[in-house]
């Protein structure tokens, strides 16, 4: 019935009025599961800003609390034919408190924690009959309630990770909430459940973890609680029945976060776009676009060439058996920044593949934009000759599409050669990985009589970025050693143009023949070797100094235009 002792459920309640809102209360079911359980009634949940964090802590102050009475809003929710659904429900004395509201940038955790332990004892003797009880510390009265009521107490801790993220420096500050949550809820009889939220895995120092007893799941381990934080497929599905948005253009967007094997995608912009008719990008705001920025800025240990496989759609491998210091401060390793990435949401890391991906089309817009304002670096060198590729194809200059591709080739690629259409055919999307920002990419397109366009770009005007004035469908088809002329009249000989005829586009499409000849590794490594001059002077320039970029990737190009 206070600020932090046994909440009432109004928050909840009004979650439950969204027209968006989605049933999570089967965690609900498996923590009561835990519950009074000294081995396992600890939990610590990381994902990063926007993900419905503070959702689930509304929704577990309003079950557990005994300052209310929430039959009637978990009546219909799926924890209420869960078998433990009635022994909980408003059974618990609840300590509920946001970290982000007594430790900030402007004050300390020394004063932020003096004025919760005050407001709590006050909390504490009103509701208990205490008034006039002598005793002013927090830890000793807890325990005192606990003996007299034998009622365990449920803590929920909102954004617990705070002073590690708005008190960056402030190692005493750190140190001090560490040990105070310590002192609070380790080994302590009235502790029923402990439930914390944030963005970062708990803090350790070199004596180890003061809060070893939480279990923690992350973007890294989700662990059983995956599909409740976040929004799955088949919930995105439901909610897309009766929207102008469909299905496809939400998964594009929002989609990409893979947990365990789990699609999950980020509930604020899933909403925000729904409610708004609208796809944008909702979760990212001035200050997430500063600390994208500051992280990918610096180039310790291979940072760049690591960031630029991974925004070439190249398989990144993480090993996440890391010393990763659980802040944003101390990051010595390009795996700490990666990570560090990861759980602030601009990245995904698939922990079946072991593999890290941008995640969908609204983190790539906030990373291209950070790309182009980050300075010299080959991060941003590549994704300017990718947009100059692209451009040289929709003005259908097929020398430069040759040019560019081979320069894309000798400076970026770690490939030591290609002997097939498949390995130059990877190379080729990721040289266009820019097109992602205005077109569906398809690869082996589906069209007339079963065949296959080898790449089928195809305009969404829901994804198109500002300053396009013009977009034309585009085909790529591939040849080896052949001609590409060959290669651009295949594209018209078997139809590939229906596919943009049968979903009703009508306007100019742009066929791209490429004839390509195969590299051999040997020949890759020779070509290594060689020396050229560049604009700066006699140096070596890219991977492949002494490549041809034009002859050596690309025999020929030949673009031709259509109008359907």
């Amino acid at each position: 019935m206070g600020d932090y002792l046994n909440p009432v459920n109004i928050k909840f309640k009004n979650h439950l009025r969204n027209p968006y809102f989605v049933d999570k209360s089967g965690l609900i079911g498996f923590l009561n599961n835990q519950i009074e359980n000294d081995d396992i009634g600890y939990f610590c949940v990381t994902r990063p800003r926007r993900f419905g964090k503070s959702y689930i802590a509304d929704m577990l102050t309003a079950y557990y609390s005994r300052g209310c009475n929430s039959h009637t809003l978990f009546d219909s929710l799926k924890i209420a034919e869960d078998g433990s659904y009635k022994t909980h429900l408003n059974k618990y004395n609840v300590i509920y408190f946001d970290v982000s509201q007594i430790i900030k940038k402007d004050v300390d955790a020394k004063t932020g924690l003096v004025r919760l332990e005050r407001k709590l004892i006050y909390e504490l003797k009103k509701k208990h009959g205490l008034i006039f009880f002598r005793e002013e510390k927090l830890i000793p009265m807890l325990e005192k309630i606990h003996r007299k009521t034998h009622k365990g107490f449920i803590f929920v801790i909102d954004e617990w990770d705070c002073p590690f993220r708005e008190r960056k420096n402030d190692s005493e500050s750190q140190e001090l909430y560490l040990q105070f949550l310590k002192d609070l809820l380790k080994n302590r009889e009235y502790v029923s459940l402990a439930y914390m939220t944030g963005i970062l895995p708990i803090k350790k120092y070199s004596t180890g973890s003061a809060l070893n007893m939480f279990r923690e799941y992350t973007m890294l381990s989700p662990g059983p609680v995956k599909e409740f934080i976040g929004f799955t497929e088949r919930e995105v599905a439901k909610l897309c029945v009766d929207s102008k948005l469909t299905e496809k253009d939400i998964k594009d967007w929002y989609d990409g976060y893979y947990l365990d094997g789990l699609d999950i995608y980020n509930p604020n912009s899933v909403v925000s776009a729904l409610s708004e008719e609208k796809l944008d990008s909702y979760w990212t705001g001035t200050e997430a676009f500063e600390d994208l920025l500051s992280y990918i800025k610096v180039n310790v240990d291979g940072l760049h060439d690591a960031l630029l496989s991974i925004f070439a759609n190249e398989k990144f491998v993480l090993d996440v058996r890391t010393t990763f210091p659980n802040d944003f401060v101390n990051l010595k390793y390009k795996e700490d920044y990666i990570i560090a990435l990861i759980h602030l949401g601009y990245l995904s890391y698939d922990s079946v593949h072991k593999t890290v991906t941008i995640p969908n089309h609204e983190v790539r817009i906030q990373f291209e934009d950070a790309v182009s304002k980050m300075g010299p670096s080959i991060v941003a060198r590549y994704y300017d000759y990718t947009k100059k590729l692209l451009d040289a194809t929709l003005s259908m200059n097929a020398n430069d599409v040759a040019i560019m591709l081979g320069k894309l080739f000798a400076e970026f690629t770690r490939m030591i050669g290609y002997t097939g259409e498949n390995d130059f055919g990877n190379f080729v999307y990721n040289s266009y990985i820019v097109a992602e920002d205005y077109y569906d990419v398809v690869r082996e397109a589906p069209t007339r009589w079963l065949k296959r366009a080898d790449f089928l770009f195809y305009p969404n005007l829901l994804k198109a970025r500002a300053g396009r004035t013009y977009l034309p469908g585009v085909i790529i088809e591939l040849k080896n050693n052949k001609s590409a002329k060959e290669a651009a009249d295949q594209i018209e000989e078997k139809g590939y143009d229906d596919y943009f005829e049968y979903r009703g586009y009508h306007g100019d499409v742009i066929h791209v023949g490429l004839d390509f000849k195969k590299m051999e590794p040997e020949e890759r490594k020779a070509l290594a070797a060689k020396k050229t001059s560049s604009e700066e002077g006699d140096v070596s320039v890219g991977n492949d100094a002494g490549l041809d970029t034009q002859s050596q990737i690309v025999h020929f190009c030949e673009i031709k235009r259509y109008r359907i």
